[in-house]
């Protein structure tokens, strides 16, 4: 999903119509959102996240979303009355400008500068208890114009916000919302007090019932790509997952012409029930039809983040962004309804329209650190891609084939990390063909001996594959492999990300330079030879993958900028 909302940032910013929402006047009136932020000595930002941090953990946050299962629509109940408790009702978030987007590929990443031409501003939060989205920083999850948001205004929203519920909670049996229902709410406020003329706002988990689904009345929604991840969440078939994500849709009832949804090409099951989803409840869903299509006229768009599966991503950004200005523009969106039907799915097919210059700058200049990205330092280039499903590690290995070229003159390897309920197995099998290395971090969902447990087990499942194909230069998911040559792969595990970095670039890297090297790191015998092969590489391609958790651990250490 990110993947494609990182362009949609690009192109739904940058030719953004200065309309100044109003969102404030209701809160204001009431004293809220616009409180001035308190300036208490002691509250630091660090205080602010490591208070955050206790409010709930991923794995404990997600152990709560499956008892709750069986009563679902309490998940909404309980967070319009947090949302009650901080100072707002449903209502203040009608008056924002909102494009509710869910999907399976990711989640909102950063992106381009996103500024509206005349001044306007948008909104962004990015939320998703089953894969850390944010890479180093948590304020990176809520953005004003493409930026995290500062350290002071973070610090601000979050002190303001948790004295409000607490001073609240006598009226609550439970004081506290969970992390990602917290960072939700302190979004709302932000983007309320701030102003923003638009707000991009992500699904966490699913759509029909995630907390962002409090939402009543968005310009737009769209459903990205979909797949197979949260299985114990949303159901172990994409028809299943499909309905969760159609749960975002909104019936005809709140609007003249109902709010319209888009979506890309599915494959037929899940893509028949998005179509019965919006039926039932008379919500106008569109088809985007292929990049090629709006290319037609005009030069080839090149898009700043790297892979074809982008262009997918990239026409679904386009066509929630062309929607939410034909609506600035007070232009009818019932002229949709005048597009020629997609057989044999039997949707309509969203128009094919003219790109603005903005829209091609904004595709052009898109970012999204830790997905296909590249960081060349000399001999030793990094490959990172947070891929973490069986589609996106399909995607990443293709991708990774075409950016690195296959000479066969370097040393490759694999840096790899699975977490959740995701099978590893499964993960490691699509990277065979290549010839990697990989290695583990602990991360706050589990414990050191849990990490290095599944570290051996992620260096049995590369074992068993390179026995079963003496060929093989996988990868392992808290291990390291590393394949000099075919048919002599070797798999490490570290017990910390700094670990492996320091043995995989044997000193090569000029920005990551260990303080002190860990002696006894070459005592073992394959990782001794192993450094030596490395030592004598005329080049190392190191293809980072399987874990948002492990690409941003390896960021932080590899660009220390991102941690200012």
């Amino acid at each position: 999903m990110s993947r494609a909302l990182s362009h949609l940032r690009a192109a739904v910013s940058l030719v953004a119509i200065n309309t100044r929402c109003p969102a404030t006047e209701g809160a204001a009136r009431r004293g809220l959102s616009t409180w001035p932020a308190p300036q208490e000595p002691g509250m630091e930002y660090q205080d602010a996240v490591r208070m955050l941090n206790t409010l709930q953990t991923n794995a404990s946050y997600l152990e709560q979303v499956k008892r709750q299962r069986s009563d679902p629509q309490a998940q909404l109940e309980a967070m319009e009355m947090y949302l009650t408790r901080s100072g707002l009702q449903v209502e203040d978030l009608n008056r924002l400008n909102i494009i509710h987007v869910t999907g399976t590929k990711g989640k909102v990443r950063e992106g381009p500068r996103s500024e509206c031409p005349h001044g306007g501003l948008v909104g962004q939060v990015t939320l998703s208890p089953g894969s850390s989205p944010h890479l180093v920083q948590v304020r990176e999850r809520i953005r004003l114009n493409g930026q995290p948001i500062s350290p002071e205004l973070f610090t601000q929203h979050f002190w303001r916000l948790y004295h409000r519920l607490e001073e609240t909670k006598e009226d609550s049996h439970v004081s506290m919302p969970a992390y990602f229902r917290f960072l939700t709410l302190m979004a709302f406020h932000v983007f309320l007090q701030e102003k923003v003329d638009l707000a991009v706002v992500e699904v966490g988990i699913g759509g029909a019932y995630d907390c962002t689904n409090i939402i009543r009345k968005p310009v737009v929604c769209g459903v990205s790509s979909l797949g197979i991840d949260h299985t114990s969440l949303l159901g172990d078939t994409m028809e299943k997952i499909a309905w969760q994500k159609g749960g975002i849709f909104k019936p005809l009832s709140l609007s003249l012409h109902g709010v319209p949804a888009f979506t890309v090409l599915q494959p037929e099951g899940p893509l028949a029930v998005l179509r019965e989803r919006a039926h039932q409840i008379s919500c106008p869903l569109y088809l985007c039809p292929p990049l090629e299509a709006l290319e037609e006229g005009g030069p080839p768009l090149t898009l700043g983040l790297e892979g074809e599966h982008q262009r997918s991503n990239a026409a679904l950004a386009l066509q929630l962004a062309h929607c939410w200005l034909q609506q600035q523009d007070h232009l009818d969106i019932q002229e949709l309804k005048g597009s020629r039907l997609s057989v044999p799915h039997q949707l309509p097919l969203a128009p094919v329209f003219q790109l603005t210059s903005h829209m091609r700058h904004g595709l052009r200049d898109a970012e999204w650190p830790g997905r296909t990205q590249v960081l060349r330092r000399g001999s030793l280039i990094w490959y990172l891609d947070g891929a973490h499903t069986t589609s996106s590690m399909q995607a990443c290995v293709r991708w990774f084939r075409q950016a690195d070229g296959g000479s066969g003159l370097e040393v490759r390897v694999l840096l790899f990390n699975s977490t959740g309920d995701r099978d590893p197995a499964a993960l490691l099998k699509l990277l065979q063909n290549l010839m990697p290395n990989n290695a583990d971090q602990q991360n706050f969902t589990v414990t050191l001996d849990q990490v290095l447990l599944r570290c051996l087990q992620h260096q049995q499942h590369w074992s068993f594959l390179a026995a079963e194909r003496a060929s093989l230069v996988p990868d392992g998911s808290a291990s390291l492999l590393l394949a000099p040559h075919p048919g002599s792969p070797c798999s490490l595990v570290f017990s910390c990300i700094s670990h492996a970095l320091q043995w995989i670039s044997q000193g090569r890297d000029p920005i990551f330079q260990p303080p002190s090297p860990s002696k006894g790191l070459l005592s073992h015998p394959t990782a001794s030879s192993g450094a030596s092969i490395l030592r004598e590489a005329a080049a190392i391609h190191v293809l980072v993958t399987g874990s948002l958790h492990l690409v941003g651990g390896v960021l932080k250490l590899l660009d220390p900028s991102l941690s200012q």
